[in-house]
């Protein structure tokens, strides 16, 4: 059950591509995850438009816990925070602050994209200091890169697409591609509605039992919201799929 936003973030944001402005102020969409049989926790992303620094931003703020039993004997409490400038679609500042049983982290990263370095700070060691860091033309962060991503037209996000780039996670650099495979009719909660899905390729051997041990499916819109994620895990199997969602900027064509 270790990270278990993480694992929902990394693969929510290989969702579409290009502006924000399909994502409305206040947007909030949740997951109920699972954890082989059992209902194992939530996680939320919430969105609020902001000035950051004087400039226009979006907040993005992202929560994962665990539930019910599995949280007696493993207590999760994850929070994510980042602001995306409206203008460049990149972050300028991210926040990860986890507590995963006894496992604590808590960064905070300042990006600067002009000359591609970063600052990073481990606020659970403060006398550790900053670091100055080179990092990758338009870098991305977990949060960032949903949004980022999300916003591709289904005509830029068609069978057979293929993505790469660069998304920073803790105090790393990690490359992604994804792989836009097919299409179908996926049954929710709320009903059946079009997918696309999706394969990301991912670094095995930390998190993930293979290279593509990932499978997700998202909304064939253009608001290209997370639907259902499978991930097979160094242990164990995770899904996670669509609770709730409020404030989507398109209608979601759901049916009986």
């Amino acid at each position: 059950m270790k990270k278990i936003l993480t694992i929902i973030t990394l693969f929510a944001f290989f969702l579409g591509y290009s502006q924000l402005t399909n994502v409305a102020d206040g947007e909030s969409i949740s997951l109920r995850i699972h954890y082989g049989f059992l209902n194992a926790g939530t996680a939320n992303l919430t969105t609020k438009k902001v000035n950051y620094k004087g400039v226009p931003h979006l907040y993005v703020k992202g929560t994962g816990q665990t539930t019910g039993a599995v949280k007696a004997f493993f207590k999760v409490e994850d929070l994510y925070e980042s602001y995306i400038n409206i203008d460049t679609e990149l972050p300028s500042f991210y926040v990860r602050n986890v507590k995963e049983g006894s496992y604590t982290q808590h960064f905070q990263t300042v990006f600067n994209h002009d000359n591609q370095t970063l600052i990073l700070t481990d606020k659970k060691t403060p006398a550790n200091g900053s670091k100055l860091i080179k990092s990758a033309k338009d870098v991305q962060d977990m949060l960032s890169c949903f949004y980022y991503l999300r916003s591709k037209t289904p005509a830029e996000l068609k069978v057979g697409t293929v993505i790469n780039m660069n998304v920073w996670i803790d105090d790393e650099m990690f490359p992604f591609q994804l792989k836009v495979t097919g299409t179908e009719n996926l049954k929710t909660k709320f009903g059946t509605i079009n997918a696309l899905k999706i394969i990301p390729s991912v670094k095995s051997g930390r998190v993930f039992k293979e290279k593509e041990g990932v499978t997700m499916w998202v909304s064939n819109d253009y608001n290209h919201i997370p639907l259902l994620l499978k991930a097979e895990l160094a242990v164990g199997s995770l899904k996670a799929s669509i609770d709730d969602y409020k404030n989507v900027k398109f209608p979601l064509n759901f049916t009986k």
